[in-house]
């Protein structure tokens, strides 16, 4: 099979992430504005609402095993056929949540079939963005990884940009009862559609070079998962710890702000979903100009003045957010997503970088989705408790401390050569 072009592999290593983050955040959607009402007893509404930001986070708990399972097979049998079975788990799962009854109908058994299936959908994305990193930096240049690692960081702000459009089409376009009823369901459904283009996609690929070397030359190892921990320990953790305020900054604005947006501040749902769909562009518009700048001056280097600046956001929160009006939310939003795209961008190209290509997958997902459960998994269940107890100062708090750990984290990463193993 001849090579394919680098504009190919960067469609690929794109396609795919912008489907399954799809996938995932149109249930980061329905959590803030239907699940609980839907899979919980309406007997305690304060309780469906803290139950559905759970089941948000519990794909988060899922997310590193399927880095490692996933993980295990990408630096065992290779990152192509790995990612294509990723991105089926993931389709399945969010395709079952359309058509899954609420509590009205199976009662108990309602949320736990959601908490498995939503588990599948964390253990589909955790084999996902590893897989699709290497893919776009096994494949790139000396000098270019930075921008070529890029695309598949492009995937999170398409994907929710389609996860918000179709949202807000369904509430501009339904009655708050149909929506409840069957709207919500639409999304997911229609998902798998976009699931066969990907695995179409992706099957036409060749394996990278990278691996394809190693695996001839027999450097690939039987156990990866533990050739990583015993050698490769605290990479893993200072990467996790670096991965902390990308999503942090991401669901704090997308599912905490959604929920207190309309649920406190009593922004019409529409209207805060319209201001979303511009604030992405933020996160979109940094991604490519954080890439190529990390290309010139070090990922290192970019990483830590976005986080600086995440870290002085938090501080802005309440005089931004708690005023209350669009115009304010709006370009916090803006601001939260801009540095959220300024802090994920370099990591296609830094995270892979701190592990040999005979651990890389595993390494690199490990590190990349224990960062979700320290930065999202239960953050904006955090803050929902946080700002019932000490108000919206002490959600800004929580953002600033979680942007100086990340920052201190890369601080102590020294720069890699593992590039050239």
């Amino acid at each position: 099979m001849t090579a394919p072009s680098m504009s190919r592999i960067a469609f690929a290593s794109f396609i795919g992430t912008a489907i399954e983050f799809y996938d995932f955040y149109i249930y980061a959607m329905a959590a803030a504005l239907v699940v609980g009402q839907v899979f919980f007893p309406a007997s305690a509404p304060a309780a469906q609402s803290l139950n559905a930001l759970l089941t948000f986070g519990l794909a988060f708990i899922a997310r590193p095993l399927g880095a490692v399972v996933f993980g295990h097979f990408g630096d065992k049998f290779g990152r192509k056929s790995t990612l294509a079975t990723s991105l089926l788990v993931m389709g399945i799962s969010t395709f079952l949540i359309g058509l899954l009854p609420g509590y009205a109908t199976l009662g108990i058994w309602a949320p736990v079939l959601l908490c498995l299936l939503r588990f599948g959908q964390g253990l589909g994305l955790g084999g996902e963005w590893a897989g699709a990193t290497l893919l776009a930096t096994e494949y790139a240049p000396e000098g270019k990884r930075g921008w070529y690692g890029m695309f598949p960081q492009l995937g999170p702000p398409i994907g929710f940009l389609l996860a918000t459009l179709t949202f807000l089409g369904l509430s501009l376009g339904l009655t708050e009862a149909q929506f409840l009823q069957w709207g919500w369901r639409v999304p997911f459904i229609i998902s798998a559609a976009l699931v066969m283009t990907g695995l179409y996609v992706r099957f036409r690929l060749a394996e990278t070079p990278v691996f394809a070397q190693a695996q001839s030359a027999h450097h690939l190892h039987r156990w990866p998962l533990k050739s990583l921990l015993l050698q490769h320990g605290r990479a893993i953790v200072l990467g996790a710890l670096a991965m902390g305020i990308c999503y942090h900054l991401f669901y704090t604005a997308t599912v905490f702000c959604l929920s207190y947006g309309t649920q406190t501040l009593h922004i019409p749902r529409p209207v805060f979903l319209g201001l979303l769909c511009v604030a992405v562009t933020g996160m979109a518009l940094a991604t490519p100009l954080s890439a190529w700048w990390s290309d010139r001056i070090g990922s290192r280097t970019v990483l830590l003045a976005g986080q600086c600046l995440a870290c002085l956001l938090g501080f802005v929160l309440v005089s931004m957010m708690g005023s209350g009006q669009l115009w304010w939310v709006g370009l916090f939003l803006f601001l939260a997503l801009f540095l959220m795209g300024v802090t994920f961008a370099p990591m296609g190209a830094f995270l892979p970088a701190q592990f040999p290509v005979a651990v890389r997958y595993s390494g690199a997902g490990l590190a990349y989705q224990l960062g979700g459960i320290l930065g999202a998994s239960f953050a904006p269940a955090i803050a929902q408790f946080l700002v019932e107890q000490g108000g919206l100062s002490w959600v800004g708090f929580y953002m600033s401390a979680m942007a100086a750990i990340s920052a201190l984290a890369v601080w102590r990463i020294k720069p890699s050569r593992m590039w050239h193993d």
